[in-house]
Protein backbone atom coordinates (compact mmCIF):
# COMPACT_ATOMS: atom_id res chain seq x y z
CA UNK A 1 0.00 0.00 0.00
CA UNK A 2 2.95 2.25 1.03
CA UNK A 3 4.32 2.13 -2.40
CA UNK A 4 1.16 2.57 -4.19
CA UNK A 5 0.63 6.10 -2.61
CA UNK A 6 4.29 6.63 -3.08
CA UNK A 7 3.95 6.32 -6.99
CA UNK A 8 0.10 7.86 -7.30
CA UNK A 9 1.87 11.10 -5.21
CA UNK A 10 4.50 11.01 -7.75
CA UNK A 11 2.19 10.77 -10.58
CA UNK A 12 0.16 13.72 -9.56
CA UNK A 13 3.79 15.77 -8.75
CA UNK A 14 4.75 14.80 -12.23
CA UNK A 15 1.26 15.91 -14.11
CA UNK A 16 0.52 19.23 -11.65
CA UNK A 17 4.84 19.91 -13.21
CA UNK A 18 4.07 19.40 -16.79
CA UNK A 19 0.60 21.09 -16.78
CA UNK A 20 1.94 24.54 -14.64
CA UNK A 21 4.86 24.54 -17.09
CA UNK A 22 2.11 24.75 -20.13
CA UNK A 23 -0.28 26.84 -18.37
CA UNK A 24 2.40 29.51 -17.71
CA UNK A 25 1.96 29.85 -20.94
CA UNK A 26 -0.69 33.09 -22.28
CA UNK A 27 -1.16 31.03 -25.73
CA UNK A 28 -3.05 27.99 -23.70
CA UNK A 29 -5.56 30.83 -22.79
CA UNK A 30 -8.25 28.34 -21.94
CA UNK A 31 -7.66 25.87 -24.55
CA UNK A 32 -6.65 23.11 -22.94
CA UNK A 33 -8.28 22.20 -19.39
CA UNK A 34 -8.01 19.13 -16.82
CA UNK A 35 -8.00 18.59 -13.05
CA UNK A 36 -4.44 20.58 -12.70
CA UNK A 37 -5.38 23.67 -13.96
CA UNK A 38 -9.13 23.98 -13.66
CA UNK A 39 -8.26 26.77 -10.97
CA UNK A 40 -6.65 28.92 -13.32
CA UNK A 41 -8.38 31.80 -14.60
CA UNK A 42 -8.86 32.74 -18.14
CA UNK A 43 -9.81 35.44 -20.52
CA UNK A 44 -11.63 32.78 -22.87
CA UNK A 45 -14.73 32.99 -23.40
CA UNK A 46 -17.30 29.94 -23.48
CA UNK A 47 -19.64 29.31 -26.05
CA UNK A 48 -22.33 25.84 -26.81
CA UNK A 49 -24.17 25.39 -30.46
CA UNK A 50 -27.40 23.05 -30.17
CA UNK A 51 -30.90 23.21 -31.43
CA UNK A 52 -31.44 25.11 -28.65
CA UNK A 53 -28.29 27.96 -30.10
CA UNK A 54 -27.68 27.20 -33.97
CA UNK A 55 -25.36 30.31 -33.49
CA UNK A 56 -23.90 30.21 -29.87
CA UNK A 57 -24.18 33.33 -29.72
CA UNK A 58 -24.36 34.67 -26.10
CA UNK A 59 -27.49 35.32 -24.37
CA UNK A 60 -28.89 33.62 -27.19
CA UNK A 61 -30.13 29.99 -26.09
CA UNK A 62 -33.70 28.36 -25.51
CA UNK A 63 -35.18 31.36 -27.44
CA UNK A 64 -37.05 29.28 -30.42
CA UNK A 65 -40.61 29.84 -30.66
CA UNK A 66 -40.67 26.67 -33.33
CA UNK A 67 -39.02 23.45 -33.27
CA UNK A 68 -39.48 19.84 -32.66
CA UNK A 69 -40.24 20.40 -29.12
CA UNK A 70 -42.86 23.28 -30.32
CA UNK A 71 -46.22 20.72 -30.05
CA UNK A 72 -45.15 19.51 -26.53
CA UNK A 73 -44.38 23.50 -25.22
CA UNK A 74 -47.63 24.38 -26.09
CA UNK A 75 -49.16 25.50 -23.48
CA UNK A 76 -45.95 26.75 -21.89
CA UNK A 77 -44.69 28.71 -24.54
CA UNK A 78 -40.97 30.37 -25.18
CA UNK A 79 -37.91 28.91 -23.34
CA UNK A 80 -39.55 25.31 -22.79
CA UNK A 81 -37.33 22.93 -24.55
CA UNK A 82 -38.88 24.06 -27.77
CA UNK A 83 -36.22 23.42 -30.30
CA UNK A 84 -34.49 20.52 -28.26
CA UNK A 85 -33.30 18.49 -31.62
CA UNK A 86 -33.04 18.83 -35.96
CA UNK A 87 -34.34 16.86 -38.79
CA UNK A 88 -32.41 16.12 -41.85
CA UNK A 89 -34.34 14.61 -44.56
CA UNK A 90 -32.71 12.03 -46.69
CA UNK A 91 -30.06 13.48 -49.11
CA UNK A 92 -29.66 16.65 -47.17
CA UNK A 93 -26.75 18.30 -45.43
CA UNK A 94 -27.05 20.13 -42.03
CA UNK A 95 -24.80 22.91 -40.71
CA UNK A 96 -24.05 22.28 -37.29
CA UNK A 97 -21.75 24.98 -36.91
CA UNK A 98 -20.13 27.64 -38.48
CA UNK A 99 -18.09 29.39 -35.71
CA UNK A 100 -15.29 32.04 -36.18
CA UNK A 101 -11.80 31.59 -34.31
CA UNK A 102 -9.90 31.87 -33.30
CA UNK A 103 -10.97 29.04 -30.89
CA UNK A 104 -11.28 25.28 -30.15
CA UNK A 105 -13.96 22.83 -29.98
CA UNK A 106 -13.45 21.09 -26.80
CA UNK A 107 -16.72 18.66 -26.20
CA UNK A 108 -19.12 17.01 -29.08
CA UNK A 109 -22.48 15.19 -27.61
CA UNK A 110 -24.55 13.86 -30.18
CA UNK A 111 -27.26 11.14 -30.21
CA UNK A 112 -28.96 9.86 -33.70
CA UNK A 113 -31.58 8.00 -35.11
CA UNK A 114 -31.09 6.09 -38.22
CA UNK A 115 -28.24 3.66 -39.71
CA UNK A 116 -25.31 5.22 -38.17
CA UNK A 117 -23.10 4.61 -41.38
CA UNK A 118 -25.75 6.80 -43.40
CA UNK A 119 -24.75 10.20 -41.08
CA UNK A 120 -21.41 11.59 -42.58
CA UNK A 121 -19.73 13.82 -40.19
CA UNK A 122 -17.52 16.43 -41.87
CA UNK A 123 -15.03 19.01 -39.94
CA UNK A 124 -13.71 22.14 -41.50
CA UNK A 125 -11.50 24.75 -40.64
CA UNK A 126 -10.01 27.78 -41.60
CA UNK A 127 -12.44 28.06 -44.72
CA UNK A 128 -10.83 24.97 -46.18
CA UNK A 129 -13.19 23.56 -49.10
CA UNK A 130 -11.78 19.94 -48.52
CA UNK A 131 -12.90 18.34 -45.17
CA UNK A 132 -9.91 17.51 -42.26
CA UNK A 133 -12.87 14.95 -40.64
CA UNK A 134 -14.47 12.69 -42.66
CA UNK A 135 -16.47 9.86 -40.91
CA UNK A 136 -19.06 8.17 -40.21
CA UNK A 137 -21.13 9.46 -37.50
CA UNK A 138 -20.96 5.85 -35.68
CA UNK A 139 -17.48 4.98 -36.83
CA UNK A 140 -16.13 8.65 -35.42
CA UNK A 141 -17.42 7.87 -31.88
CA UNK A 142 -16.42 4.30 -31.81
CA UNK A 143 -19.38 2.44 -33.20
CA UNK A 144 -19.00 1.36 -36.05
CA UNK A 145 -21.81 -1.89 -35.87
CA UNK A 146 -25.27 0.36 -35.62
CA UNK A 147 -25.54 -1.71 -32.15
CA UNK A 148 -24.84 0.16 -28.23
CA UNK A 149 -21.46 -0.48 -26.96
CA UNK A 150 -20.44 1.38 -24.02
CA UNK A 151 -17.69 2.90 -24.45
CA UNK A 152 -15.36 4.15 -21.47
CA UNK A 153 -12.30 6.22 -22.93
CA UNK A 154 -10.69 9.74 -22.77
CA UNK A 155 -11.30 10.83 -25.60
CA UNK A 156 -14.37 8.99 -26.35
CA UNK A 157 -17.88 8.03 -24.06
CA UNK A 158 -20.92 6.07 -25.42
CA UNK A 159 -23.03 6.13 -22.93
CA UNK A 160 -26.67 4.70 -22.60
CA UNK A 161 -28.94 4.29 -24.98
CA UNK A 162 -26.73 5.88 -27.99
CA UNK A 163 -24.99 9.19 -26.32
CA UNK A 164 -21.83 9.74 -28.73
CA UNK A 165 -19.45 12.13 -26.47
CA UNK A 166 -15.80 12.99 -27.88
CA UNK A 167 -13.32 15.44 -26.08
CA UNK A 168 -10.56 15.86 -28.97
CA UNK A 169 -9.96 19.28 -28.29
CA UNK A 170 -9.81 20.73 -32.10
CA UNK A 171 -8.36 24.48 -32.09
CA UNK A 172 -9.27 26.62 -35.15
CA UNK A 173 -7.60 30.02 -36.23
CA UNK A 174 -10.33 31.38 -38.27
CA UNK A 175 -13.34 29.76 -38.61
CA UNK A 176 -14.91 26.03 -38.35
CA UNK A 177 -17.87 24.53 -39.79
CA UNK A 178 -19.02 21.23 -38.92
CA UNK A 179 -21.85 19.36 -41.28
CA UNK A 180 -23.59 16.36 -41.36
CA UNK A 181 -24.92 14.59 -44.15
CA UNK A 182 -28.64 11.84 -43.95
CA UNK A 183 -27.13 9.73 -46.95
CA UNK A 184 -30.12 7.50 -46.32
CA UNK A 185 -33.43 7.79 -47.82
CA UNK A 186 -35.36 7.71 -44.00
CA UNK A 187 -35.15 11.41 -42.22
CA UNK A 188 -33.64 11.04 -39.25
CA UNK A 189 -33.65 12.97 -35.95
CA UNK A 190 -29.99 14.09 -34.16
CA UNK A 191 -29.98 15.84 -30.83
CA UNK A 192 -26.58 17.59 -30.49
CA UNK A 193 -24.18 19.71 -28.76
CA UNK A 194 -20.95 21.22 -29.71
CA UNK A 195 -19.09 23.20 -26.47
CA UNK A 196 -16.58 24.85 -27.44
CA UNK A 197 -14.23 28.47 -26.20
CA UNK A 198 -12.77 31.75 -28.16
CA UNK A 199 -9.49 31.78 -27.18
CA UNK A 200 -5.96 32.63 -28.63
CA UNK A 201 -4.56 29.68 -30.44
CA UNK A 202 -0.28 28.78 -30.30
CA UNK A 203 1.46 29.42 -33.12
CA UNK A 204 2.29 25.46 -32.70
CA UNK A 205 -1.21 23.90 -32.55
CA UNK A 206 -1.86 21.42 -35.09
CA UNK A 207 -5.35 20.80 -36.54
CA UNK A 208 -7.07 17.75 -35.78
CA UNK A 209 -7.86 15.36 -38.65
CA UNK A 210 -10.15 11.74 -39.26
CA UNK A 211 -10.81 9.50 -41.91
CA UNK A 212 -12.55 6.65 -42.53
CA UNK A 213 -11.89 3.53 -44.56
CA UNK A 214 -13.45 0.35 -45.01
CA UNK A 215 -12.46 -3.40 -47.06
CA UNK A 216 -14.87 -5.85 -46.94
CA UNK A 217 -13.88 -8.01 -47.97
CA UNK A 218 -9.82 -7.74 -47.80
CA UNK A 219 -8.45 -9.04 -50.81
CA UNK A 220 -6.44 -12.33 -50.41
CA UNK A 221 -2.37 -11.70 -48.79
CA UNK A 222 -3.38 -7.98 -48.93
CA UNK A 223 -2.36 -5.55 -46.22
CA UNK A 224 -5.23 -3.67 -44.53
CA UNK A 225 -4.33 0.33 -44.74
CA UNK A 226 -5.81 2.59 -42.07
CA UNK A 227 -4.26 5.79 -43.57
CA UNK A 228 -2.04 6.85 -46.44
CA UNK A 229 -1.02 9.92 -48.00
CA UNK A 230 -0.66 11.65 -44.74
CA UNK A 231 1.79 14.97 -45.97
CA UNK A 232 3.04 17.44 -43.18
CA UNK A 233 4.04 17.78 -39.77
CA UNK A 234 2.10 16.37 -36.60
CA UNK A 235 1.57 13.75 -35.12
CA UNK A 236 -1.18 10.13 -35.15
CA UNK A 237 -3.61 10.22 -31.93
CA UNK A 238 -5.68 7.02 -32.57
CA UNK A 239 -7.34 4.04 -34.58
CA UNK A 240 -10.82 3.10 -34.04
CA UNK A 241 -11.31 -0.47 -36.01
CA UNK A 242 -14.12 -2.13 -36.65
CA UNK A 243 -13.71 -5.95 -37.41
CA UNK A 244 -15.60 -8.69 -39.33
CA UNK A 245 -13.98 -12.12 -38.90
CA UNK A 246 -14.71 -14.44 -41.84
CA UNK A 247 -13.21 -17.34 -40.74
CA UNK A 248 -13.42 -19.64 -37.84
CA UNK A 249 -10.47 -19.33 -35.34
CA UNK A 250 -8.36 -16.52 -34.53
CA UNK A 251 -7.67 -13.71 -36.31
CA UNK A 252 -5.49 -11.43 -34.47
CA UNK A 253 -1.97 -12.48 -35.43
CA UNK A 254 -1.43 -9.19 -37.56
CA UNK A 255 0.96 -6.63 -37.30
CA UNK A 256 0.83 -2.66 -37.43
CA UNK A 257 3.33 -0.43 -39.23
CA UNK A 258 3.97 2.54 -39.15
CA UNK A 259 5.79 3.76 -42.20
CA UNK A 260 7.15 7.49 -41.02
CA UNK A 261 8.92 10.12 -42.99
CA UNK A 262 9.64 8.88 -46.61
CA UNK A 263 9.66 4.54 -44.75
CA UNK A 264 9.75 2.30 -47.97
CA UNK A 265 9.76 -1.58 -47.64
CA UNK A 266 9.74 -1.30 -43.65
CA UNK A 267 8.13 1.11 -40.87
CA UNK A 268 9.81 2.42 -38.20
CA UNK A 269 7.14 1.15 -35.82
CA UNK A 270 6.74 -2.78 -36.30
CA UNK A 271 3.70 -4.04 -33.67
CA UNK A 272 3.80 -7.42 -32.77
CA UNK A 273 -0.09 -8.61 -32.92
CA UNK A 274 -3.42 -7.16 -33.60
CA UNK A 275 -4.38 -7.69 -29.86
CA UNK A 276 -1.18 -6.57 -28.62
CA UNK A 277 -1.55 -3.07 -30.46
CA UNK A 278 -4.59 -2.43 -28.65
CA UNK A 279 -3.09 -3.79 -25.25
CA UNK A 280 -4.52 -6.83 -24.97
CA UNK A 281 -3.37 -10.44 -25.23
CA UNK A 282 -3.66 -13.80 -25.74
CA UNK A 283 -6.40 -13.19 -27.86
CA UNK A 284 -8.66 -10.99 -25.78
CA UNK A 285 -9.33 -14.30 -23.96
CA UNK A 286 -10.97 -14.47 -20.13
CA UNK A 287 -8.74 -17.52 -18.51
CA UNK A 288 -11.66 -18.24 -16.21
CA UNK A 289 -14.49 -18.61 -19.04
CA UNK A 290 -12.40 -19.12 -22.28
CA UNK A 291 -14.35 -16.20 -24.18
CA UNK A 292 -13.53 -12.99 -25.31
CA UNK A 293 -13.73 -10.64 -23.15
CA UNK A 294 -14.32 -6.86 -23.74
CA UNK A 295 -12.97 -4.05 -21.91
CA UNK A 296 -12.77 -0.23 -21.79
CA UNK A 297 -9.54 1.74 -20.50
CA UNK A 298 -8.67 5.12 -20.39
CA UNK A 299 -6.78 4.38 -23.86
CA UNK A 300 -7.42 1.26 -25.36
CA UNK A 301 -10.17 -1.25 -25.19
CA UNK A 302 -12.55 -3.76 -26.70
CA UNK A 303 -15.77 -2.59 -25.61
CA UNK A 304 -17.68 -4.42 -28.36
CA UNK A 305 -18.19 -7.86 -29.39
CA UNK A 306 -20.81 -9.59 -31.53
CA UNK A 307 -21.27 -12.74 -31.00
CA UNK A 308 -23.06 -15.15 -33.54
CA UNK A 309 -26.66 -15.38 -32.57
CA UNK A 310 -27.09 -19.31 -34.30
CA UNK A 311 -28.97 -17.82 -37.31
CA UNK A 312 -28.27 -14.99 -39.79
CA UNK A 313 -26.12 -12.54 -37.55
CA UNK A 314 -23.45 -15.80 -37.86
CA UNK A 315 -20.59 -13.92 -37.97
CA UNK A 316 -18.15 -12.44 -34.94
CA UNK A 317 -17.53 -8.81 -35.40
CA UNK A 318 -15.02 -6.44 -32.82
CA UNK A 319 -15.14 -2.92 -32.03
CA UNK A 320 -11.34 -1.72 -31.01
CA UNK A 321 -9.68 1.75 -30.61
CA UNK A 322 -6.70 2.84 -29.26
CA UNK A 323 -5.61 6.35 -28.20
CA UNK A 324 -2.10 7.67 -28.26
CA UNK A 325 -2.58 10.22 -25.85
CA UNK A 326 0.37 9.27 -24.11
CA UNK A 327 2.36 8.27 -26.81
CA UNK A 328 1.65 9.71 -30.48
CA UNK A 329 3.43 8.70 -32.98
CA UNK A 330 5.19 12.29 -34.32
CA UNK A 331 6.12 12.78 -38.25
CA UNK A 332 7.56 15.34 -39.88
CA UNK A 333 6.83 14.83 -43.64
CA UNK A 334 4.76 11.90 -44.29
CA UNK A 335 2.60 8.75 -42.62
CA UNK A 336 1.25 5.70 -43.50
CA UNK A 337 -0.27 3.44 -41.41
CA UNK A 338 -1.24 -0.66 -42.23
CA UNK A 339 -2.33 -3.44 -40.54
CA UNK A 340 -2.19 -7.08 -41.00
CA UNK A 341 -4.98 -9.75 -40.89
CA UNK A 342 -3.71 -13.03 -40.22
CA UNK A 343 -4.94 -16.32 -38.91
CA UNK A 344 -3.47 -19.87 -38.29
CA UNK A 345 -3.99 -22.32 -41.22
CA UNK A 346 -2.98 -26.19 -41.50
CA UNK A 347 1.01 -27.01 -40.58
CA UNK A 348 1.10 -23.84 -38.17
CA UNK A 349 1.46 -21.63 -41.23
CA UNK A 350 0.04 -17.66 -41.04
CA UNK A 351 -3.74 -17.79 -43.22
CA UNK A 352 -4.17 -13.95 -44.94
CA UNK A 353 -7.64 -13.11 -44.06
CA UNK A 354 -10.06 -11.80 -45.98
CA UNK A 355 -11.99 -10.04 -43.60
CA UNK A 356 -14.27 -7.06 -43.35
CA UNK A 357 -12.59 -4.49 -42.24
CA UNK A 358 -13.12 -0.67 -41.06
CA UNK A 359 -11.29 2.15 -39.70
CA UNK A 360 -10.51 5.89 -38.78
CA UNK A 361 -7.36 6.86 -38.41
CA UNK A 362 -7.12 10.02 -35.78
CA UNK A 363 -4.12 13.10 -36.23
CA UNK A 364 -2.93 16.16 -36.17
CA UNK A 365 -1.19 18.10 -38.27
CA UNK A 366 -0.44 21.53 -39.79
CA UNK A 367 -2.61 22.60 -42.86
CA UNK A 368 -2.97 21.45 -45.79
CA UNK A 369 -3.80 18.56 -45.66
CA UNK A 370 -3.46 15.79 -48.48
CA UNK A 371 -7.19 15.06 -50.11
CA UNK A 372 -8.68 11.92 -48.66
CA UNK A 373 -10.09 9.00 -51.08
CA UNK A 374 -13.35 9.55 -52.06
CA UNK A 375 -15.67 8.25 -49.27
CA UNK A 376 -17.46 4.83 -50.44
CA UNK A 377 -21.31 4.90 -51.74
CA UNK A 378 -24.23 3.91 -49.68
CA UNK A 379 -24.10 0.64 -50.48
CA UNK A 380 -20.36 -0.27 -49.80
CA UNK A 381 -21.14 1.41 -46.06
CA UNK A 382 -24.04 -0.83 -45.40
CA UNK A 383 -23.21 -3.03 -42.58
CA UNK A 384 -23.68 -6.30 -43.29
Amino acid sequence: MKNSITYLLFIVCFITMAVGEMTAQDAFNGLYMNLGNLARLSQAKTRSISAENFTGEKGKGGMAIEGTGERAARDLGQGWKVSPSIRIEGGETFTLADIDGPGAIQQIWMTPTGHWRYSILRFYWDGETEPSVEVPIGDFFACGWGKYAQVTSQAVCVNPGSAFNCYWVMPFRKSCRITVENIGEEKMTLYYQINYTLTKVPEDAAYFHAQFRRQNPLPYKSVYTIVDGIKGWGQFIGTYMAWGVNNTGWWGEGEIKFFIDGDKKFPTICGTGTEDYFNGSYGFINPETKEYQPYNTPYAGMPQVIKPDGVFESQTRFGLYRWHIMDPVRFEKDLKVTMQALGWRSGGRYLPLQDDIASVAYWYQTEPHAPFPKLPDKDYLEVK
